[in-house]
This record gives structure tokens, sequence and C-alpha cells, in this order.
């Protein structure tokens, strides 16, 4: 375990930008991450749990209490056999693409599409981490937690975790903490069914189609990449926190409320339209951001702006401060307010921030 005062943040987010911690606390070890939370609460002082930072947006003042950084690491395979799969138990502080690769490389599908997404393993389930037509509530068996109320280690089933987009149980409370996920993954060479569209016209298969897993693994990058959603120093397209709004879920009274506004503002051109559970419908974030006239690299020369090459990444052009990226978000989600009557939710969290 080490200890740092007054240490910087900013380097700890892929968004690069943040104050200080008054005290910084890394952990290589479940129990030193347990010890580490269960001392900050003994001390009724604030606490933050950073892992990879990655979907995450600090304060420029910082954070005035504890923050618990989680570097914990190992992979363990608990069971392997084709008709139960293989069971993986993977400690919170895993980078999640080191543990793509390893899955790809054993023959162990179910996350292939998953690939290139940065941040931990630990953070996975908390917002049901997804894209190309994976969740991760897809594979996960169950969550192995530190509960701060009842301060005791706790282990969630998949049913239990209350898994639907870009959400859990998890999310909905900072009473848990991550310790390590087990991952239930099918054996077997072929990818699971390719479920997104772009992803299957860039393998030249159909929906549905497998592939083999490293095939799909490098369709997948080869398309983030596009999208600047694979980490690169160099690239400040990718100093963001990936999407920084979710895809809205609206009632269908709600959707064909936007499906008028859009009519007025656009013509025939119609907004994305996709199924989502009891029977509501969702749209497509990133092409209510463009059509309110917010289009790639908006806000250039910087220092915060969209992506060019993505309008849902709001990113640092190399010199921003939280405050700029702030205001951006809220130019961008006022903008599609007023455009289209569609209020966007922001899915990294904000730390001494309001949106």
């Amino acid at each position: 375990m080490r200890e740092e005062h007054d240490a910087p943040l900013a380097g700890l987010t892929t968004m690069r930008v943040g104050g200080p911690a008054a005290r910084l606390v890394t952990v290589t070890t479940t129990d030193e991450l347990v010890d580490a939370v269960r001392e900050v609460d003994d001390a009724d002082e604030p606490l933050l749990v950073v892992s990879g930072g990655s979907n995450l947006l600090i304060a420029d003042e910082g954070f005035a209490g504890t923050v618990v950084r989680v570097a914990t690491s190992g992979i363990t395979v608990e069971s392997a056999d084709q008709c139960g799969g293989a069971t993986v138990r993977v400690a919170a502080g895993e980078v999640w693409d080191d543990v793509v690769v390893r899955a790809v490389a054993e023959g162990w599908a179910g996350v292939e599409a998953l690939s290139g997404i940065p941040g931990c393993a630990g953070a996975t389930p908390i917002q049901n981490v997804g894209a190309y037509g994976q969740e991760v509530a897809q594979t996960i068996a169950q969550v192995r937690v530190w509960d701060r109320r009842e301060e005791q280690v706790r282990t969630f089933a998949n049913a239990d975790c209350a898994f639907t987009y870009r959400h859990s149980l998890f999310k909905a409370t900072s009473r848990y903490v991550v310790l390590d996920v087990v991952f239930q993954l099918r054996i077997g060479t072929m990818s699971e069914p390719v479920g997104y569209a772009a992803l299957a016209q860039g393998l030249g298969v159909a929906e549905g189609e497998r592939v083999p897993l490293a095939d799909a693994r490098a369709a997948v990058l080869e398309q983030r990449r596009r999208r600047g959603m694979v980490l690169d120093p160099a690239d400040h397209d990718t100093w963001s926190c990936g999407s920084f709004f979710t895809n809205p879920v609206l009632s269908p009274q709600a959707y064909a409320a936007l499906q008028d506004r859009a009519q007025a503002r656009l013509g025939a051109e119609a907004p994305p339209e996709f199924p989502a559970p009891d029977g509501m419908v969702k749209t497509s974030a990133a092409w209510l951001i463009d059509k309110a006239g917010f289009t790639k690299g908006y806000g250039l020369p910087g220092p915060a702006a969209l992506s060019t090459k993505h309008t849902l990444a709001l990113t640092n052009r190399g010199g921003a401060k939280a405050a700029d990226v702030l205001a951006l978000a809220r130019e961008v989600r006022d903008g599609v307010q007023e455009a289209f009557g569609v209020t966007l939710v922001n899915e990294p969290v904000l730390v001494g921030l309001t949106l």
C-alpha cells in the first residue's frame, strides 16, 4: 500500500483533467483495498475509488478526501470444460483489455466485442459496460464486493445485480466496492453471433454469424480506432471519457414527440429507433448531437471540443480544465434539449461537478 498527499489526479484519468487529492492510497491486493476503504469509513472521511479513470471527470479543485486507487491484479481460472465453459475470476484492478486479450488467446468467447474499452475489470459491472452488441451482463456470473454499510464481503449473482442499459445495482449507490468479478465464458474458437451491423459489414459477414475470435477482436479495434475510442497518447481525440452521453431510452409517446420535432427540423429524416425492454425505444445520442448542430470537431481549436471522429466524445485538446469540458457538455446537452426536447444524461461519473 502506498500513500501520497496532495497527489495529482489528472494523470489517473483518460480525460487528463482534475485537481489533486488530499490523500491518495494505492492498493495492490484485495485485503489492502478492504483495509483502505474501511479506514476511510471509520474516520468518516470522503472517499473516492478510482481504477482505470476512463469514466471519470474530476473537478479542477480536486478531491478533499481520500482517493483509493485500485491496482489489484489476477486472472484465475476456477473451472473450464466444454459443458460449463470457463469460469474466470478477475481482480478489480486488472486492465479490461488485457482480460479480453487473454480470453481471445485462451478461446473464451463472450467478451471479444468489448475489445479496446479502456478502464479496469472492476468497473465493468458498475455501468454494465457494453459495445458492438455485447454487454458484460451477458457473461458475468458473480460480483464480489465490500459492503461498506454492513462491513463485510458479499457476493452478488448475476440476477441480483439489476443489470440494465449502462446501469446496475452498483451504479445506483456508493455502498459497494467491487473486489473481483467472475465471468462465465463459452469455450470455443468462434465468436458469439455478431450483433452489430457496422461490425458485421467490416467483417464481411451477415449479422448473427460467428467469426474467429481474433478476427472479431481485430474488427472491433478497427471500428473503435476509426471513432477515436482506442487510447493513444498522441491523439487528442482519445483524451476523453469515451461516450459522454448515454443513448436515450424513451417511451413510445416520447419517441413519437421526438419524431415530430425531427420532422419539423430536418424533413423526412427520422431519428434512429431500436427496441428496448418494457416496450421502450432507444435512440442515438450521437445522431441527436449531430443533428442539433454539434458536428465532429465542434469547439476546436479547444481547449475542449467534440472529437473529430465521433460526436459522442468530449475531448481535451491538451490544455483543457474540467470547467472547459463541463461547459461544452452543458452546451451540447442544452442544444439537444432545445432542438429535440430530449435531455441527454452523462455517462461518466462527475466528481465535485454538476451538469
